[in-house]
């Protein structure tokens, strides 16, 4: 079931054509909805930045032998 086949979306839209799967209406309805959404402008407050954790000391080796 891939792009050959006539009966799923992915073979409507390499034929080019419409059907069953592949609606017209569906694809107005969708379009539709989407440009009737008022655009919401979200105002965003800046996140303080957090300090930068501060590394523990290098170990000194020690000569185990």
């Amino acid at each position: 079931m891939g792009r050959g086949d006539k009966k799923s979306r992915k073979g409507k839209i390499a034929i080019g054509s419409y059907g069953v799967s592949r609606s017209r209406k569906a694809i107005k309805a969708q379009i539709k909805r989407v440009l009737s959404k008022p655009a919401v402008k979200v105002e965003t407050t800046p996140v303080a930045e957090k300090p930068k954790a501060k590394r523990a000391p290098k170990k000194k080796e020690t000569a185990a032998e």
